[in-house]
């Protein structure tokens, strides 16, 4: 019985994790649907609405701060969990499959999309490539990934989760390295201040980076096929810390517990974060603040690192205090979110295009947007994708009923 016990204890807490994989991914389709409206100055959109909001900037913000992290930390629980199932040659091939075959052949179906709409929107007054772009072209190692950099930079990281790996296997044979490293980890998840100390790396980063803002975020590697070190510090500590749970995943029911205090204090470090980043007060006739750039960089930094991490630690104790039971809508979801996360990009920002000159109020055009791109999407995938090869590559092969999630980057 209290192996029985254990077994379905995980199991509630891997349909959890799943959901949280899933509503990341469709998160950034709702963080991408908000970019035309964000109200900040210079535009760094391929087009800027003629009716901003101050409530879809915030919620751009809000979901920039954690939504790659929590992403990249469930990447890798599910990466440690499908090489222990597979071991080293499945897994290799599993991740070829589903990860880097979808980006070979996804990345050349939304570019030229992608492309065609950023030439439509330079016919429009605010619209058009960036002035600080780099060019269109791919040309190396300058390489727009676009949206799917997350399939690069997953590649990279298994590699480097790999090689890791291998030294460590070598150079521990008795294990007590992984020992330390694993009483060190937990010692870390159990004190409050956990938020705290896995923002430290992060937060120097922005302190050195002299061009840092916090409506930026965490610098993402859309442009270029070389990383940069913020996207390698922040996501790849993400994943280290998703293998680390994997080893030990009682300490999930730290994060489900403190879930509330994770949230509360997240809230309060956002909307502090948001009103330093300028975007409230580009508002026409708003007051400026009495502070240098600098200063506010510094304290933005300081604010926005922690903020990561205990907006991240939100979402997984929200998703496993209350998504733990079984959900057929989440799970569907969950499987389509990889589909409709690949093809949204071309779809927003055409409708986005499309609606940035009417003379209605951005919150309505926002729906709009949404109430368009999703059904269709949606309805893509279940006559295309779901019951097909496509939906084989992307989430393996279905079946009828399955406890724990299986396909797609749930196990990435």
């Amino acid at each position: 019985m209290p192996h029985s016990s254990a077994v379905t204890s995980a199991s509630e807490r891997l349909h959890a994790l799943d959901a949280v994989r899933g509503i990341a991914l469709l998160l950034g389709i709702v963080l991408h649907a908000a970019m035309s409206f964000v109200w900040v100055s210079p535009r760094f959109w391929i087009i800027q609405d003629t009716h901003p909001s101050l409530i879809l900037s915030l919620l751009s913000f809000t979901i920039h701060v954690f939504r790659m992290t929590t992403f990249f930390l469930m990447a890798g629980f599910f990466a440690r969990m499908s090489f222990h199932r597979r071991g080293a040659g499945g897994f290799v091939r599993d991740r070829l499959q589903r990860i880097a075959l979808p980006l070979v052949i996804g990345w050349p179906l939304v570019y030229v999309p992608i492309a065609l709409v950023v030439i439509w929107a330079a016919s429009f007054p605010n619209g058009g490539p960036l002035q600080e772009a780099s060019g269109w072209m791919p040309a190396l190692p300058n390489f727009r990934l676009t949206h799917l950099w997350f399939l690069y930079v997953l590649l990279e990281l298994y590699v480097a989760a790999l090689l890791l790996r291998g030294a460590i296997i070598w150079l521990d044979a008795s294990g007590r390295l992984r020992a330390i490293v694993d009483r060190l980890f937990a010692s870390i998840m159990r004190n409050p201040l956990a938020p705290l100390v896995l923002a430290i790396p992060i937060g120097i980063a922005f302190c050195l980076d002299q061009r840092w803002v916090n409506v930026m975020g965490v610098r993402t590697p859309d442009q270029s096929l070389i990383t940069n070190a913020q996207a390698w510090i922040c996501f790849g500590t993400a994943f280290g810390v998703g293998w680390l749970l994997h080893r030990q995943i009682d300490l999930l029911r730290i994060l489900e517990r403190r879930w509330l205090p994770h949230l509360l204090l997240a809230l309060v470090l956002i909307w502090v974060g948001f009103v330093l980043s300028g975007v409230m007060i580009s508002a026409p006739g708003a007051p400026k603040l009495p502070y240098s750039f600098a200063t506010l960089r510094l304290a933005s930094a300081i604010l926005y690192a922690p903020a990561i991490w205990m907006t991240t630690f939100a979402a997984l104790g929200l998703a496993l205090r209350f998504m733990s039971n079984f959900s057929p809508t989440l799970r569907y979801l969950a499987d389509a979110s990889y589909w409709l996360y690949i093809i949204h990009l071309p779809i927003v920002m055409a409708l986005q295009v499309a609606l940035s000159q009417l003379d209605w109020p951005g919150l309505i055009k926002f729906a709009v947007i949404l109430l368009i791109a999703i059904p269709s999407m949606l309805a893509s995938y279940h006559l295309m994708v779901r019951f097909t090869f496509i939906g084989a590559v992307l989430n393996g092969r279905r079946a009828e009923k399955r406890v724990l999630p299986q396909g797609g980057i749930a196990t990435a």
